[in-house]
């Protein structure tokens, strides 16, 4: 991965990505994947997210990879969480109550990192990355998750010689060119977010949907 670039950003405190609420599709519809509480939950490039504290008061546990230190020790001073740290292989471990964070390489995963997770909540992981790696990080998720397991997506579809990611635009088709060797894919929701997003219409964006789907892994 761009390990520099994210190191970066977090860095120079450059996460406009980040949101200070449980993301508002994430609470809509996850619901829709009908996990039994209990359930272990996968949250790639997680950052600091607080989407991690919602999925665990709704009882699932949390496993999430981060590849900068700062963003993964950010996330527990911020909540005022206890953590324990370990060294595992080629990842530090931060852990608390409900929640697992492997401050590495997501590519360095393997399927026993993520201890049976069976569901996945991807809303900015697959559109940080640029075309070339996509293709990677979609057979690495396949490699991680067992059969039957659920993803929720969100991604954005803009024109992308307007605006230059991250966040890239990856349309309906490449998700489905994607994913669709290894999932079933539903379309949820698609919502026209240019005028609530001034930052982008700033960067001259003509056009901003964000894309809801839930995936079933075969």
């Amino acid at each position: 991965m761009q390990h520099d670039f994210w190191h970066e950003r977090w860095q120079n405190n450059q996460i406009s990505f980040h949101q200070g609420e449980a993301n508002v599709w994430l609470r809509q519809f996850w619901p829709v994947l009908g996990l039994p509480p209990g359930s272990r939950v996968f949250v790639p490039l997680c950052g600091k997210s607080i989407d991690m504290l919602w999925l665990r008061t709704q009882g699932y546990k949390v496993i999430g990879v981060e590849i900068s230190r700062l963003a993964v020790e950010a996330f527990f001073v911020e909540n005022g969480l206890s953590v324990s740290v370990t060294n595992q292989g080629a990842f530090t471990v931060y852990e608390t109550e409900g929640i697992r964070l492997y401050c590495g390489d997501y590519f360095a995963l393997a399927a026993q990192h993520l201890d049976r997770a069976c569901a996945v909540f991807d809303r900015a992981s697959l559109i940080a990355l640029p075309p070339e790696m996509r293709v990677d990080y979609a057979r690495q998720m396949r490699r991680l998750l067992p059969p039957g397991s659920q993803a929720l997506l969100v991604a954005f579809d803009y024109p992308q010689a307007e605006m230059q990611g991250p966040p890239f635009s990856v349309p309906e088709e490449e998700v489905r060119a994607l994913y669709s060797a290894y999932c079933d894919i539903e379309r949820l929701h698609v919502a026209d977010i240019l005028a609530q997003e001034p930052r982008f219409r700033d960067k001259g964006l003509s056009r901003l949907h964000e894309m809801v789907y839930a995936l079933t892994y075969n």
